[in-house]
């Protein structure tokens, strides 16, 4: 298998972390999807990151679609329940994960992407996905509570996802304090950067 993307990504990173866990082998192509020559779109006609080419050159994409094609490949430390309740639970962490770094990505792309002069970006729609995370880290926050892990005893999606989206927040929003305002979410980011998965793919 081939994964392409960034090791700046969260979403890219969550493809890393679930191979890791499953001790999948493959071969990580960084490429920027920003680039003018990127290869991306020759894989993903949306030309988004992660793309995951398989046997025959058939290529997944959607860091979800492909977390949960991994998943089945070995029964290796399985990630994400087979059906009923908790896999909906599961999902529903991975989806809430996702959509905090989207919206921290719009918020970001506004802010700093070079084609747009600064008398074209918008301060309140920067407000309003910035709400959008704070809203996100609070309810996860909640729902973690003291439990070790967001929906299982051990191990699962939840927290891989939830993981990487705090990773990238530190990497690309250091001026977010959200480690203050939510101390359970540290501790389980901190305890998620003892395992090789997260330590060897933190962002840069």
């Amino acid at each position: 298998m081939k994964l392409i993307g960034t090791s700046a990504s969260s979403y890219v990173r969550k493809v890393r972390v679930v191979l890791a866990e499953k001790k999948l082998d493959y071969q990580f192509v960084q490429d920027d999807v920003w680039a003018d020559d990127s290869q991306v779109p020759a894989s993903n006609p949306l030309g988004k990151i992660p793309c995951l080419v398989i046997d025959g050159g058939e290529v997944l994409f959607d860091s979800r679609v492909i977390v949960e094609y991994l998943d089945t490949l070995s029964p290796v430390g399985k990630l994400i329940p087979a059906k009923g309740r908790e896999r909906a639970v599961v999902k529903t962490w991975e989806a809430l994960a996702d959509g905090v770094v989207d919206a921290a990505v719009l918020a970001r792309l506004e802010a700093h992407w070079v084609p747009r002069g600064d008398g074209e970006r918008s301060q309140a729609w920067i407000e309003r996905q910035l709400r959008k995370v704070h809203d996100g880290l609070r309810f996860m926050g909640q729902r973690l509570g003291d439990r070790p892990y967001c929906s299982s005893v051990s191990l699962s999606l939840s927290d891989i996802a939830v993981g990487c989206a705090l990773g990238w927040l530190e990497f690309r929003f250091p001026e977010i304090t959200w480690r203050n305002a939510h101390p359970n979410l540290g501790r389980l980011l901190d305890k998620l950067m003892q395992r090789p998965s997260f330590a060897e793919t933190r962002p840069s």
